[in-house]
């Protein structure tokens, strides 16, 4: 029998209306990161790329919950839906910005790419320096 994915059974766990609705946030998510590994992490779906998480998504009683705090490029487009710490709250009774998460995950996964691609030169040199 095939292991189901974690983030399978999170989802299923909510009432079918919730269900739809972070079914199509996974949905986007994976498709501005297709490469990055989807797992569970502090007990919700998480994104890793690279060793980065570039995204995690949960459900409240009245909103998506979408994580880490947005870049500060989006500082302006993201302000109706911040929450206390910085993340974004997505109210259930409104149009999730599919979007806005579309570009703050695929702007993440570039920071993630163009971080990964620094750290790696230096990591050689120190292997050809021994």
């Amino acid at each position: 029998m095939p292991q189901q994915n974690p983030v399978d059974g999170y989802i299923r766990a909510f009432p079918k209306e919730v269900r739809g609705i972070l079914q199509v946030v996974r949905r986007t998510v994976k498709a501005a990161a297709p490469q990055a590994e989807e797992t569970i992490s502090y007990r919700i779906p998480a994104y890793k790329l690279k060793g980065e998480y570039v995204a995690y998504f949960a459900a409240f009683k009245k909103h998506v919950g979408f994580y880490p705090p947005a870049p500060t490029e989006f500082k302006q487009e993201t302000a109706p839906y911040r929450g206390p710490k910085g993340n974004l709250q997505f109210p259930l009774d409104e149009p999730i910005p599919l979007d806005l998460v579309k570009r703050i995950v695929k702007y993440r996964v570039k920071a993630v790419s163009q971080a990964a691609a620094q750290r790696k030169p230096a990591a050689s040199a120190r292997k050809r320096r021994k």
